[in-house]
């Protein structure tokens, strides 16, 4: 072998050994590349493992069927049967918990002995809209949200600043109250804000109590509650018509102050009103305005008095959040509420605000569409039922009228919360014991509102599946009526 040969192999050794070299550190490169992404996508698996857990809980609860006919809930009771055990042998789930005559484990049973119950104001008519909007409505929350007392560590509050903003949008968007110059505050529904607001209004010991008053009829937990609190500085009064037009000795006027509740719509016949007292310095008046919304009335102006509350649970439907706000002109009111908050409850839980918070946005994100689902679910009820009534000489309902509504910006036909029902006869003195309750059907005493108790409040926003059974209920009543007085008039 030349010298030339030896080259030519030495250089081919060299280059087999190079190529070797190079082929490693490729392979070596793509192994760490596909370490390192392996890592991190377990890095960000875990970074999301809490989430993605609660959200497969969540998914898992949701998908319970419960035959259409009931829910399952995160917080239910927990079942052990293995139709009911979570997926791949997991945790086992929550039961199902049946609307109002259905029963068993996935409520799929039908109890056609069952009274319609049409007693509560549970709002539960809007539980479709929110599971259409299941994802955009969720809470995600740490175990660690929010755990100090108030927002902030500079500037503590007990209020979400960004959900005051939200609320103050919503009702320049509906127009239905002007909250310019006017402080805000947060409470645990309305039944909390209702009687900060009656300490707020009346003066620190007084001559005489502050006397508070509501027009027949009128939501009863006015009146309940004032007694229920037993204070120094306000009492009970009763109907607010025994003092209209009532004139009073000037030495007599300047020590009595009043306190008038106006609900508007009112609970439980749904008209709009108006306070009955005159004004004066003497004189404050509390606005609750839980039904002012476009799914229950006709808007014509936006609210603008000194004091105005509204409620979470009529807005939306959800009631279990107990969450509820006031509009308040004056600052020393406005103080006085604050301190009734701070020494009471501390403020709101702020789980409730991050919920009312998140409900807030996908209300305000998806236009009319809350609005025009509830406008039409309470009107079709409302329609429905007063079809059937119109064939009763025994029953009646209440009169409401179309109005213009500035927020469909048309006039708009009644779609009331409640029916209250009459009882016509003369005899019939106490309606529900008289002819509901023969009839199947569960209501409200017009006494629980003061009123007479020919008169019956029913429900038209619970459950498609209470409601059915209530018109079912009372179409069958009205029929037997027809029968039995030989009635030859319409037919339902």
């Amino acid at each position: 072998m030349n010298k030339y040969s030896w080259v030519w192999v030495l250089l081919l050794c060299f280059s087999v050994i190079l190529n070797l070299l190079l082929a490693s550190y490729v392979l070596i490169n793509e192994g760490n590349s596909k370490i390192l992404s392996i890592l991190r996508s377990s890095d960000e698996e875990n970074e999301l493992s809490w989430t993605r857990r609660s959200a497969k809980e969540a998914e898992d609860v949701a998908s319970i069927s419960c035959s259409g006919d009931g829910r399952a809930f995160l917080d239910g009771i927990l079942l052990t049967a293995n139709h009911l055990e979570g997926a791949n042998g997991g945790d086992p789930l929550p039961s199902c918990e049946c609307n109002s005559c259905y029963y068993g484990a996935d409520c799929s049973q039908f109890s056609p002995d069952c009274p319609a119950d049409a007693d509560s104001g549970d709002p539960i008519f809007l539980e479709p809209f929110w599971m259409k909007h299941a994802e955009s409505s969720a809470v995600m929350v740490a175990g660690w949200h929010r755990m100090a007392y108030k927002f902030g560590y500079e500037h503590g509050t007990f209020i979400s600043k960004e959900l005051e903003r939200l609320l103050r949008e919503l009702h320049a968007t509906v127009g239905n109250a002007n909250t310019t110059g006017k402080f805000m505050v947060f409470g645990a529904g309305s039944t909390q804000l209702l009687n900060a607001a009656i300490y707020a209004l009346s003066p620190q010991d007084p001559p005489s109590p502050t006397r508070i008053l509501g027009s027949i009829p009128f939501y009863p937990l006015y009146k309940s509650q004032t007694d229920l609190f037993n204070s120094k500085n306000f009492e009970w009064e009763g109907d607010t018509s025994m003092w209209k037009n009532t004139s009073l000795p000037s030495e007599y006027n300047s020590s009595v102050n009043f306190i008038e509740f106006v609900t508007s719509p009112d609970n439980p016949d749904a008209e709009l009103k108006e306070p009955v007292l005159l004004k004066g310095p003497s004189v404050k008046t509390i606005f609750d305005h839980a039904y002012y919304w476009p799914h229950y009335t006709a808007i014509p102006a936006p609210a603008n008095e000194d004091l105005m509350i509204f409620t979470l649970s009529k807005l939306t439907g959800h009631a279990s959040s107990r969450f509820g706000w006031a509009l308040i002109k004056d600052q020393e009111v406005y103080e006085r509420f604050l301190n009734y908050m701070t020494l009471n409850s501390f403020g709101v839980s702020r789980d409730s605000q991050l919920r009312t918070l998140k409900l807030l946005k996908v209300v305000l994100g998806t236009g009319k569409e809350l609005f025009e689902f509830g406008h039409r679910t309470t009107r079709t009820r409302w329609e429905s039922l007063n079809k059937v009534l119109s064939a009763s000489k025994r029953l009646s309902l209440q009169k409401l009228i179309p109005r213009y509504c500035k927020y469909f910006q048309n006039v708009t036909v009644p779609s009331p919360a409640y029916a209250w029902v009459k009882c016509e006869k003369e005899e019939d003195e106490n309606c529900y014991e008289a002819l509901l309750r023969d009839g199947g059907i569960i209501g409200r005493h017009g006494s629980n509102f003061h009123a007479e108790n020919r008169y019956v409040r029913l429900s038209l926003i619970k459950s498609q599946d209470d409601f059915d059974w209530l018109l079912k209920r009372m179409t069958a009543l009205v029929s037997q009526e027809q029968v039995r007085e030989g009635y030859g008039g319409k037919t339902i």
